[in-house]
């Protein structure tokens, strides 16, 4: 049986465009070298939003303002399901640094899909990419 992971992901929007970063090398490879949405997994006693403050700044040293959530999905990847809750997210501040990704994009809606994103992703994409922020 496959182990269930529950995860949170910022969909951080500033000045009408929303963060990107990439992925480096994952024993997952149907991750590696994809994009995401910044977050990472929920902690035993954590809420998705306390996740998603910590994971913000243990991978980017960036301090968010979490909004409400956006959507929910569950993905089964070959070893493992992923139980994604995504945010609505605002940056308190102009600055981060990429500890844990290779690269990031500040990407419009209508552009989310010029990039590869990890499939988990692409059902948020598809709305995300019809909204105006």
């Amino acid at each position: 049986m496959k182990r269930t992971l529950q995860v949170v992901g910022a969909i951080i929007v500033k000045d009408g465009r929303i963060l990107a970063v990439k992925r480096g090398e994952n024993k997952n490879k149907a991750v590696a070298f994809k994009y995401e949405f910044p977050g990472g997994k929920i902690e035993q006693g954590e809420t998705p939003q306390q996740a998603l403050k910590r994971e913000l700044v243990e991978e980017m040293n960036y301090d968010i303002e979490v909004g409400e959530e956006f959507m929910s999905v569950s993905y089964e990847y070959e070893d493992v399901i992923v139980n994604l809750h995504t945010y609505l997210c605002k940056p308190l501040s102009d600055t981060y640094t990429l500890n844990e990704h290779i690269d990031d994009k500040w990407l419009l809606p209508s552009g989310l899909f010029d990039v590869e994103w990890a499939p988990a992703d692409v059902s948020i994409l598809q709305k995300l990419s019809k909204m105006v922020f």
